[in-house]
């Protein structure tokens, strides 16, 4: 490469993209997306056993309590009283308000509608180690980051309505056992996430202005896949090839609960 096209390409690097070019390349994350993971494929295609969705509504409940920590810690970082007022609204949507009663309590009737008792799900006794240490990963992020930065992180909801829009489709079709009832999360975050996309992004697009900023972003909402999918990842070991966290040595659930 002669020094014209090197320093042409160097400068290229360098230049910030467009709003328009930023958000396209952060919605080409897309692929990467756990609805992409052959766990989440073999539910939707109605490959699952109960035993396996019951594990992965145990685990993913680990990350539905997480997430109002996550969303806790950034509006403790945030000095801008207008953001946290529309952020505030994420902690509510899970902990429920004026009587309503919230995504976490939305995914304990879905825990109950596939079989598991509350008290088994509130104990944390199915969460799996690599489940616990990618979540935890997550909100302590949140927790070091600059506000932006543990915003910006949360733009995985670009990515989430397809998600739940699928589960709706299929799970009915496919696991009939499972009482209806227990759908409600889902059907709330249909709009729920769409309201958040909006104002994440608008956070993500205003604040990384910098090519160097905006290849940080990339590699933030990268890190936040990557959590997704080695939450997947855990749950296929132990559900899937029955390798779950110290198979040759007891079949008890012997890993720890959270104590650190």
């Amino acid at each position: 490469m002669n020094s014209s096209v090197q320093q042409s390409a160097e400068q290229s690097l360098q230049t910030p993209l467009t709003p328009q070019a930023f958000e396209a390349a952060l919605r080409a994350k897309g692929d990467y997306y756990h609805i992409h993971h052959p766990f989440h494929r073999a539910m939707y295609e109605g490959e699952c056993t109960p035993e396996q969705i019951r594990g992965w509504v145990a685990n993913r409940f680990y990350y539905q309590i997480s997430i109002p920590m996550k969303d806790a810690a950034i509006m403790a970082n945030c000095p801008d009283r207008d953001t946290r007022r529309l952020w505030v609204q994420r902690l509510l949507d899970h902990d429920g308000y004026d009587g309503g009663e919230g995504g976490i309590e939305a995914w304990l009737r879905l825990g109950e509608a596939v079989g598991l008792s509350r008290e088994e799900i509130l104990s944390q006794e199915h969460v799996l180690p690599g489940v616990r240490f990618a979540v935890d990963a997550y909100v302590n992020f949140a927790r070091r980051a600059t506000w932006q930065e543990a915003a910006s992180s949360s733009l995985t909801e670009l990515f989430a309505p397809s998600i739940h829009q699928a589960r709706l489709a299929s799970w009915p079709e496919h696991y009939p056992w499972i009482d209806a009832s227990g759908y409600q999360y889902f059907r709330s975050r249909l709009t729920e996430a769409r309201r958040d996309v909006e104002h994440g992004l608008a956070i993500t697009l205003q604040h990384y202005q910098t090519r160097a900023g905006q290849e940080r972003m990339l590699e933030i909402l990268q890190f936040k896949l990557d959590v997704l999918w080695s939450m997947l990842d855990a749950m296929t070991m132990a559900y899937q090839l029955d390798r779950a966290p110290y198979h040759t040595v007891t079949a008890k659930p012997v890993y720890h609960r959270g104590l650190f």
